[in-house]
């Protein structure tokens, strides 16, 4: 039904753009009540954008690209969130989602998305797909940071059945986003006492994990897993391991936690690889992801895109500690500075 509906719609236009806006207006009244309304109207209006004259689209683009009132909020509320003022930051935020009209929402042909950069696309791609036609939000309209950022601060003043809805909400736009995933993994840590959903949302966290940081927090907080199932000696070696990423003083006082109770906690980082093996846990970086940063990283580098080749050569030097790529990130760096 929609897609006859839009094809006849289609059929319908000109040469002359003046007359195709004005016909396709009508289209709009025509079908504001029709039950594929939303997805309708949407489609004609990019059939509309196709109607803009360049300047007309020019002017639309700069527009566009002004900072919008999410982005004011978000910069108002990150100091009180960094000087861990979490309940003024709480209450900024508040007053303004509360007063937000719905954006971006999907719909029954398309699904709204945003990705930090093509990585995360392409490990998305990969592991969960598109259902429906994919939208991307602009860069100009941070929902998905709006909404990890109330989820952080209705976690953090421990309102976790709204935390759970926001960052649910944030995760949707970004299905593979390791940081909100990580934030989920807290709430059920504290709601679950089985930690079943916290385990599993910390393991598809690591999955996708491509910052040093987000994979050592994959370990320790399934080392903590560990630790609630009486498995000290897999918990020592998932700690332990987690050090290979970050240097955390969590790490160590969990491993502290773990000598008082009788556990030898120093082992060789083969014995704690083997500890993760026997638990069909993900030893390091995924391999998907490895061999997808390569492949951008090379394709920008053969572009001359140096900025973007310098920025996932830099992601997969933190990974992997190769020379080489050490090497080519210094090359570039050099072209870059002259």
């Amino acid at each position: 039904m929609y897609d006859e509906i839009i094809n006849e719609i289609k059929s319908n236009l000109g040469e002359n753009s003046e007359l195709n806006r004005r016909y396709l207006s009508s289209q709009i009244e025509k079908y504001k009540d029709h039950p594929y309304n939303e997805e309708i109207i949407k489609e004609i209006s990019r059939m509309m954008w196709d109607c803009l004259s360049e300047d007309e689209k020019e002017e639309f683009i700069r527009i566009s690209e002004e900072e919008t009132p999410i982005i004011d909020i978000l910069e108002e509320s990150f100091p009180y969130i960094e000087n861990g003022e979490y309940e003024t930051a709480l209450s900024i935020l508040e007053s303004f989602i509360n007063t937000l009209p719905p954006m971006f929402e999907d719909d029954k042909v398309s699904e709204y998305h945003y990705f930090t950069n093509p990585l995360e696309e392409e490990i998305f791609n990969r592991y969960i797909g598109a259902k429906k036609e994919v939208r991307y939000i602009p860069n100009n309209q941070p929902l998905i940071d709006l909404y990890y950022a109330y989820g952080f601060l209705l976690l953090e003043t421990n309102n976790l059945k709204e935390s759970e809805v926001y960052l649910k909400k944030a995760l949707k736009i970004n299905p593979v986003s390791s940081r909100i995933l990580l934030e989920l993994s807290e709430i059920y840590k504290i709601k679950t006492p089985s930690f079943n959903k916290f385990f599993m949302y910390t393991t598809e966290a690591l999955e996708y994990a491509y910052y040093p940081q987000d994979i050592a927090r994959c370990y320790r907080n399934l080392g903590h897993f560990y630790i609630e199932e009486n498995e000290l000696e897999t918990a020592a070696g998932l700690f332990n391991y987690s050090m290979k990423y970050e240097l955390s003083p969590l790490a160590y006082k969990e491993l502290q936690y773990i000598k008082s109770k009788g556990q030898n906690i120093d082992l060789t980082r083969d014995e704690c690889v083997s500890l993760l093996k026997n638990k069909n846990i993900q030893v390091d970086a995924n391999p998907f992801v490895i061999k997808t940063l390569n492949e951008l990283a090379n394709k920008y580098d053969s572009e001359h895109a140096f900025n973007q080749a310098l920025y996932f050569y830099e992601l997969l030097f933190d990974l992997t500690n190769d020379k080489n790529i050490l090497e080519k990130i210094n090359n570039i760096q050099k072209i870059i500075k002259y």
